[in-house]
């Protein structure tokens, strides 16, 4: 097999990045004040959706992904990327005790009764992935490209391993960048707000991070966190979070989890239903409309899922800019960022902590799936996200935090849809 080098295209200003010869990160286009939203997602083609029969993501989808494809053509071979990814994944192993597995969908008869739900209902399990939530796969993706650059012998990656990693997180997308960081042996550099939780920082310190408590000042807008990872991004950090506009590799690593999800509900024969899905930063949602869509256009579903974002009444700007983007004006939306998306003004809370993120930095990307699926964006009330954790609890075997049975809440607070539904338990109970 061969294949041509994949390029990301801005989809805020049009430019087009050849991956072997520039960082699919931010858009070089980017300039501060131009009030674009730049953000970085894979050329499409022709669709494809060839998975493969292995039980790690990174094999079975491997034809989806452009570092795969990059490798094929800068002449590498797919035992090559094979060792690439096997390698990686046996330091996993010993540094978290587990590797990346197509994680289980199963359907959760007690929880849908308990919610009242005549169809079936759904859970995607992503609890036990590596370092206990999905965020690592996005992190996997970037990790990857890196060792294909060195392993094709690429102009690219001559000084790259001097250059520190770089995240801004409150828990789980730090500790996967932590746990992907060090089975890769590259240093890691994270941004963590005051109040995050001591068991968090102490598994980091494990880990060998570098950590940075970013206190809120008086006045600011945006994340403290978010601000100081940019900083040292400029200052020659390479960009090893999840939100998109940073490194639009991150969201193409999430789209495996889109992938498997395509592939159950087709092998069950469901017709797709509606997929609940929580929304902080965004990178989740925004990966699983961009990986349903390609497997859509290749066939692979009859139709879109329903998209239904959930952000808490807390912080929810997400659903401040779909109130304000039409579908006519979101092509416009690209253009005129700060009309529809800026920080959230006051300090947010909500049970669901992990999903408060002052923006929602990959809204476009969720805003063109909810559209085009007729979905909506729910804000659940505070109660209704503790209700979604407490029957998580109790009513399946999943040991999943509040914040990763948010989107449980986008049901629980709105009328029940038609047909089936599916849920994500996005991250580990700690």
């Amino acid at each position: 097999m061969t294949s041509s080098v994949p390029h990301f295209v801005c989809h805020g200003c049009g430019a087009r990045v050849a991956i072997d010869v520039a960082l699919p990160f931010g858009c070089p286009n980017a300039k501060d004040g131009d009030d674009i939203d730049h953000l970085l997602v894979p050329e499409e083609g022709d669709a494809v959706f060839a998975p493969g029969s292995e039980d790690d993501p990174f094999l079975r989808y491997r034809a989806m992904l452009s570092p795969y494809r990059l490798a094929r053509a800068k002449g590498l071979s797919d035992g090559a990327w094979a060792e690439i990814v096997g390698a990686l994944d046996q330091n996993l192993i010993a540094v978290d005790g587990r590797g990346f597995r197509v994680t289980p969908m199963t359907r959760e008869a007690a929880l849908a009764q308990a919610v009242g739900l005549d169809s079936p209902l759904f859970v995607k399990d992503e609890t036990h992935n590596v370092s206990g939530s999905h965020k690592a796969r996005h992190l996997m993706g970037v990790m990857l490209y890196l060792r294909v650059l060195d392993a094709a012998r690429l102009p690219l990656a001559e000084g790259l391993r001097t250059r520190k990693l770089a995240i801004a997180s409150c828990g789980n997308a730090a500790l996967a960048a932590a746990v992907v960081a060090r089975a890769a042996a590259w240093p890691l550099d994270v941004f963590i707000p005051p109040d995050a939780s001591p068991a968090v920082v102490a598994r980091l310190k494990d880990l060998g991070a570098d950590i940075t408590v970013c206190d809120r000042k008086a006045g600011e807008t945006g994340d403290p966190c978010v601000t100081a990872f940019r900083a040292a991004v400029r200052d020659g950090a390479l960009p090893f979070g999840v939100q998109g506009p940073d490194n639009g590799l991150a969201i193409e690593g999430g789209r495996t989890l889109g992938f498997e999800i395509a592939e159950t509900l087709a092998a069950a024969g469901s017709e797709p239903g509606t997929l609940y899905v929580q929304v902080g930063g965004g990178a989740l949602a925004s990966a699983l409309a961009q990986g349903l869509f390609q497997a859509l256009a290749a066939g692979r579903l009859a139709r879109m899922p329903r998209i239904v974002a959930l952000q808490t009444e807390g912080c929810a700007p997400l659903a401040r800019a779909f109130g304000k983007a039409t579908d006519i004006a979101l092509d416009a939306a690209a253009k005129h960022r700060t009309n529809y998306m800026w920080a959230w003004e006051s300090v947010p809370h909500s049970l669901a902590h992990g999903i408060l993120d002052d923006e929602t930095y990959d809204w476009l990307e969720i805003l063109k799936g909810v559209r085009t699926s007729g979905g909506a964006v729910v804000v659940a009330p505070e109660s209704a996200v503790e209700r979604a954790y407490d029957l998580g609890k109790r009513h399946t075997a999943i040991a999943a935090s509040a914040t990763g049975t948010a989107g449980l809440a986008g049901l629980l607070s709105g009328p029940l849809p038609p047909g089936p539904v599916t849920v994500l338990f996005s991250g580990i109970d700690r």
